[in-house]
């Protein structure tokens, strides 16, 4: 009657090892390090760089004082652990002024960061410390604003592109095509032609409204964004900024970054982990995009020093500059996919895929210019590099590639540059705030306390009222804490203080499950119920009552991560998860425990349970 079989205590058995390895990392903490990222895409950490940090270190004797290196290159950065932090930030400075020779234009972003303590042994196996939130670690918070006018700007240039195209293929003539407070006006020498440009644009830019209008020797269209249209920039370009800004941030290597929409044109970053605020504004406001342009066919080539022909642009190419036209023929906009791949030789190459009016701009000059150097220029804060510059062979329209790629990695990394895009839409810094490591450390050890001293309460009050019961609850309780735990550990979920605020109410939905429990079988003894019988129905009576009370507080819960935001989704993730390890742990283990100590004594006169 109350006896578990093998397979349950198998069960129970393997949950408690699960929950341990998963949750001994938390104990490990973390120590202060260094990390190293290439500041642009044709740059590598290699042998060299390594070489060159080692010599620096052992110069400015802190060498000793360096535990390891760790190069990830999934992530492409070179992180540096130190015994602590006064190392750490000396190192830092060493560091920057030995590979970034000009630090206005630096090769390498050098910032400060906190990594795992964790040992390879529990690593290998993902069982990781839970990501802690910005209020728990310390970090930094930006409220960034974005500038919406600037979205439609930038929209409007594409749609008065795509104008051009159209009615240069359908023979159209106009004058000009010009922008105006948020408008396109195109200028045509009589009415017939504006009217039959009337019937294309409405064709084929369906985001604007045109409108005719007749002057005294011209007419004009003035195209207008529809609301919906507009609208829909507006949330594409928050939409695109905030995908942008989480690929920025991955050369931080930041756990758990939050970036996420406030209102209906701002957007709140947080980096937990990240002191050097300097650093973090750099990385928000790295954006890369494209550029393809005809080079000069006469001198496709100048040094370094030397200064381009009039009318041409000059960007460097490895050791030597690439000489350009002014005019672009497409820009990053137009890209719509972009993917690592290999030439026909088996090279590391770029697939690029562009949409429709980009397509047919290739198409256009391709045609026009072949036997003649194209090349491709990346733009990464303001400034070019030159990425490859190739004899256009054929025709070709919206796919094609980019080859010159050193490493398959490169062509990996520039896929994922271009993948993410550039800002779509200028933005600022409107609010900025850094949470100190100390001030983190404090917060840890004011919940670590309120958690400790809550249990201890719940522990004395249950071991005074239900004698051996009450220890067994308390078991029960302990090993919810550490499932929960471990379950946070495994999912990699953040842990906020609105997330222990969560565990605090975890305990105590918990020890509610045991009440119950304890109380029936004290309701059954009462009764005159043998003790054996008196166990197994309390158990049996109380479940119905602990799962629809615990069903009812999730589907509160799912509600609240369903719709909440910030510490609230925080709150709600814990809030679930404890529910469901209290189920397991107030009634399965519990009941576990009671059937170990009681289970085989067959003429039992009586039970502690107060």
């Amino acid at each position: 009657m109350n006896r578990y079989p093998l397979w349950k205590y198998l069960v129970i058995g393997v949950a408690l090892l699960i929950g341990v390895v998963y949750s001994v990392p938390n104990l490990f903490g973390e120590v202060p390090a260094i990390q190293i990222a290439p500041a642009r895409t044709s740059l590598k950490i290699d042998t060299k760089l390594h070489e060159k940090i080692d010599a620096a270190l052992l110069k400015a004797d802190l060498l000793k004082n360096q535990t390891a290196f760790e190069e990830s290159s999934a992530e492409g950065v070179l992180r540096i652990r130190f015994n602590d932090t006064d190392s750490q930030l000396k190192a830092k400075d060493v560091i920057e002024k030995e590979i970034n020779p000009d630090i206005n234009n630096p090769d390498y972003i050098v910032a400060l960061s906190l990594v795992s303590n964790t040992p390879n042994s529990l690593t290998s196996i993902n069982a990781l410390p839970m990501p802690l939130g910005l209020d728990l670690r310390g970090g930094v918070y930006f409220l960034l604003k974005v500038d919406m006018q600037g979205a439609v700007d930038k929209k409007l240039n594409a749609l008065a592109s795509d104008a051009r195209s159209r009615l240069r293929d359908k023979s159209i003539r106009y004058q000009s095509i010009d922008k105006s407070k948020g408008q396109l006006v195109i200028k045509f020498a009589n009415v017939d032609e504006a009217n039959k440009a009337n019937e294309v644009l409405l064709e084929t830019i369906p985001d604007l409204s045109f409108k005719t209008e007749k002057l005294v020797e011209s007419a004009i269209i003035t195209g207008t964004f529809k609301p919906a249209a507009l609208q829909a920039t507006q949330e594409n370009a928050l939409k695109q900024n905030i995908i942008t800004l989480n690929k920025r941030v991955n050369e931080l290597a930041v756990k758990e970054p939050v970036i996420q929409k406030q209102g209906n044109d701002r957007i709140v970053v947080q980096l937990p982990g990240v002191q050097d605020t300097a650093r973090a504004k750099d990385i928000i406001g790295r954006t890369a995009t494209l550029e393809a342009r005809l080079a000069d066919p006469t001198q496709p080539y100048i040094g370094l020093q030397d200064s381009p022909p009039v009318g041409m642009d000059a960007f460097k190419f490895g050791d030597r500059q690439g000489v350009f036209k002014k005019s672009i023929i497409i820009t990053g906009d137009r890209i719509t996919d972009a993917s690592a791949g290999f030439d026909q030789n088996q090279r590391p190459s770029v697939n690029l895929s562009l949409d429709a009016a980009g397509g047919r701009a290739m198409q256009e000059i391709t045609r026009e210019n072949l036997q003649k150097p194209m090349g491709m220029i990346l733009f990464e804060k303001g400034k070019g590099e030159v990425l490859t510059i190739a004899t256009i062979q054929g025709e070709f329209g919206s796919k094609f590639q980019i080859t010159g790629q050193p490493t398959t990695q490169s062509a990996n990394d520039l896929a994922l540059l271009l993948r993410a895009g550039s800002l779509a839409a200028p933005m600022e810094i409107i609010e900025e705030r850094t949470i100190g490591p100390s001030l983190g450390a404090e917060n840890i050890e004011k919940g670590f306390k309120s958690l400790l001293y809550g249990f201890i309460a719940i522990a004395i009050f249950m071991l005074a009222y239900y004698m051996l019961f009450g220890l067994f609850s308390v078991v029960a309780l302990a090993v919810n804490l550490l499932l929960l735990i471990a379950v946070l550990s495994m999912l990699q979920a953040t842990l906020s203080l609105p997330g222990i605020a969560a565990m605090a109410l975890a305990l105590g939905m918990a020890i509610d499950s045991n009440v119950l429990i304890n109380e029936r079988i004290r309701e059954e003894l009462r009764g005159g119920t043998a003790p054996q019988l008196a166990i197994a129905t309390g158990f049996e009576k109380a479940w119905a009552t602990i799962f629809d009370s615990n069903v009812t507080t999730l589907i509160a819960g799912l509600a609240l991560l369903a719709f909440g935001s910030g510490p609230i989704k925080g709150f709600a993730i814990v809030h679930c998860l404890g529910i469901l390890t209290s189920m397991f742990s107030a009634v399965f283990f519990s009941r576990g425990l009671v059937n170990l100590w009681y289970g085989s004594k067959k003429k039992l006169q009586s039970v502690s349970i107060g």
